[in-house]
């Protein structure tokens, strides 16, 4: 209750503090600080069944998660998952909610048409990045390695073009993170933990902005990557070398999603501590290589994008925002789209880091281990791994504001904290989290 209270104190600060600048100077570039949003209340068609889902899931989620054979956990979280975020959506409209997101200004279905001939779109794709250059890329394209938009072209290529398309890849591959998570939490810390965490993962505050976002899908990917490598590592799978490869690839393919989210690599060297374990190394570095290489060989720089790219960022809004406010007002962004059942969850996970820490050094914190206390360890270290490579992004002074949005990787593996409060209190858990989203999707215009 402490920890929860303080995020709402948090958040209540950077709300105050967020206006009182923003309102003196404008340097904060986000009209209602500290999220990037401006104030329009509204009802949409998504209105109903979003409550219809908050109601149920919050009613009969625990329980039926107890209950529920596995798969048929697994299926239902994906179809809950999916269901919450298109509903959170369609607030806005099928049109400014879902077909739209995708192809404004700023996005990625701008600049299909200029990648006809891929190899020479790669080759020249640096040149393009900084403003001032000949044709710059829009500011989510020049922001990202060319995977991203590369997804995007390809499902223009077989026919699935357009924003509509686009928009339901990334709902329904998006909300398939939840199943990475559940899989590899139950891998690592017990199926017990994992159908407790369920519900909070079905209904995750962040549905406001993966609906429709590309990052819901940038985080699926980052997620299976995680799990893949979690079932090579505890050898759950009939050939842990092919997981352990696929888990690679999948993170090649991250990194070139997006710039930051090579700090997943915090989470996957967590999986590997807590199964003990180095087997799947090589393997996965060989599958992480293979896309590296791709890009490489098809005339794309990755460091040097990367350089040009924070050039951009500090010609743009990002040179203007003060450090000195968002450092801990993403923080407070954190907090609204991960809950507080997060929050607190959080917290526990830090009281129980000590005895974890004590365990896997005196060898007896393995994943086969079944004594008191240990299914919540190891959910502890791998929520706090997810953490510190979220504060990694936050103190590179790469992230200042829209961080409710690109910061879904790392936040997906907080919400499993929740599995560690008090099962009585679920559901009080469950709708602290899951009305603050309501209220942000009903208040404001978020444009993601």
């Amino acid at each position: 209750m402490i920890a929860a209270a303080a995020g709402i104190l948090l958040v209540t600060a950077a709300i105050l503090v967020g206006h009182a600048i923003q309102n003196r100077n404008g340097t904060l570039r986000a009209q209602w600080p500290p999220l990037l949003a401006s104030w329009d209340p509204h009802l949409g068609p998504g209105t109903p069944a979003a409550l219809a889902m908050a109601v149920l899931v919050v009613a009969y989620g625990p329980p039926l998660a107890a209950r529920l054979p596995w798969r048929g956990l697994l299926a239902a979280a994906w179809a809950g998952s999916a269901a919450w975020v298109f509903s959170m959506a369609l607030i806005d409209g099928w049109y400014r909610g879902v077909e739209r997101r995708l192809t404004t200004k700023h996005e990625y279905l701008r600049v299909i048409d200029r990648f006809d001939d891929i190899p020479a779109t790669l080759r020249d794709f640096t040149n393009h990045i900084v403003i001032g250059e000949p044709g710059n890329w829009p500011a989510h394209v020049a922001g990202h390695p060319p995977g991203a938009t590369l997804t995007f072209v390809w499902l223009d290529r077989i026919g699935l073009g357009g924003g509509a398309w686009a928009a339901v890849w990334c709902v329904v591959v998006g909300s398939s993170a939840v199943l990475a998570a559940l899989i590899t939490v139950r891998v690592l810390a017990g199926e017990h933990l994992a159908r407790r965490a369920a519900p909070f993962l079905v209904l995750a505050p962040a549905a406001v902005w993966a609906g429709v976002s590309a990052d819901g899908y940038f985080a699926a990917v980052a997620a299976w990557s995680v799990a893949l490598l979690a079932l090579a590592a505890t050898r759950r799978v009939r050939f842990p070398a092919a997981a352990a490869v696929g888990g690679g690839l999948l993170f090649g393919w991250t990194c070139y999603l997006s710039y930051g989210l090579g700090l997943m690599a915090a989470v996957l060297l967590m999986v590997l501590v807590l199964a003990r374990t180095a087997r799947p190394v090589v393997p996965f570095l060989l599958g992480a290589l293979v896309v590296p290489a791709a890009f490489t060989l098809a005339g794309f720089n990755w460091w040097t994008a990367y350089h040009l790219l924070v050039e951009r960022y500090y010609q743009g809004a990002g040179g203007i925002r003060p450090y000195a406010y968002w450092v801990w007002a993403n923080l407070a962004c954190a907090v609204l789209a991960s809950g507080l059942a997060a929050v607190a969850g959080v917290r526990r996970s830090a009281s129980y880091a000590f005895g974890a820490v004590r365990e896997l050094r005196t060898g007896a914190g393995g994943v086969r281990r079944t004594g008191n206390g240990a299914p919540a360890q190891r959910l502890a270290l791998l929520v706090l791994a997810a953490l510190v490579a979220l504060l990694a992004a936050d103190l590179s002074g790469m992230s200042k504001a829209e961080t409710e949005r690109i910061w879904q990787p790392f936040l997906l593996w907080l919400l499993p904290a929740a599995a560690l409060l008090p099962a009585r209190t679920a559901r009080y858990w469950l709708v602290a989290s899951v009305v603050p989203a309501l209220l942000i999707n009903h208040l404001l215009w978020t444009g993601w």
